[in-house]
């Protein structure tokens, strides 16, 4: 399996081979090879910053004499008008970069806006902001990392660090009992040691769980706030708990009040507006 630089990399190098292919024939056709200059990266909308540590590498992978002077750090609050960094080097590098990291700046900073807002949302309660695996293709990592910055927590990061059995994986295994019995088995037989958590549709699925036990946490799925009250309270603590599904920014402070560990969000990375930003010669 890649490590988390590694996907990084062949991200970054995939996307300097789909945006420039054979040659930046603009830039090439009007920019002398050996012109230096500098450019600035300009906040255009309040947020949240993120992927600052990421343009950084974007830069250094494409030209490695370019100079990156950070003015605000990662999971700074930024107001419209904020000059984030000031980039020095080769103006064809400028102008070969500046898409790319952009790209990445503006996604991973909408990102790590909108988690600080759910997060300040749930101030006073002991109920942690989740992440989903509802992510950009090749971009989880970096969403992931986004989402951290603006104070939430990751969640499982693929289908390989965690088990998770949904309501398909019950039905199609014949019963929660099954799945969670054939998930032990199987961690056994291949010696994994990993964290079990399991959907449930109603309080009565949630008793066949509690009467069988062998997960570390429970997923409340579509429940409404009542019944989500009354299952953290026939859960008492036995295992984590997670509210998912139908969660709005306008009720998840009524989720995390019924004493819920963890609340996922897929709004936080699936449909998530970039943070507006330019990058502009100075």
């Amino acid at each position: 399996m890649l490590s988390v630089n590694e996907l990084e990399s062949k991200l970054i190098d995939l996307s300097f081979a789909e945006d420039i292919g054979d040659g930046d024939h603009t830039t090439q056709c009007c920019i002398p090879e050996d012109a230096v200059g500098k450019s600035r990266l300009l906040i255009k909308e309040d947020g949240v910053l993120a992927g600052i540590e990421v343009a950084k590498r974007v830069f250094a992978r494409f030209d490695s004499t370019m100079q990156v002077e950070v003015l605000i750090p990662d999971g700074a609050e930024v107001r419209k008008g904020d000059v984030a960094m000031v980039v020095t080097g080769k103006i064809q590098s400028l102008l070969q970069t500046e898409r790319l990291m952009l790209n990445i700046m503006q996604r991973m900073s909408g990102i790590a806006t909108m988690t600080r807002k759910y997060v300040k949302r749930l101030e006073g309660t002991h109920t942690r902001v989740l992440d989903t695996r509802k992510t950009t293709p090749g971009m989880r990592m970096l969403e992931k990392q986004a989402v951290k910055i603006g104070g939430g927590t990751n969640h499982r990061i693929g289908l390989f660090d965690m088990i998770l059995l949904k309501d398909n994986h019950v039905d199609f295994s014949g019963g929660i009992s099954q799945a969670i019995n054939r998930c032990h088995a199987y961690l056994k037989e291949k010696n994994l040691d990993l964290k079990i958590e399991i959907e449930v549709r109603n309080l009565e699925e949630l008793q066949q769980v509690l009467n069988n036990g062998g997960v570390n946490r429970i997923m409340l799925d579509n429940f409404s706030v009542v019944d989500t009250r009354k299952a953290v309270e026939i859960i008492a603590g036995k295992y984590e708990t997670e509210s998912s599904g139908g969660i709005t920014f306008d009720t998840i402070r009524d989720y995390a009040e019924c004493g819920v560990d963890f609340i996922s969000v897929g709004a936080l990375t699936h449909s998530v507006k970039g943070l507006d930003m330019s990058f502009k010669a100075c």
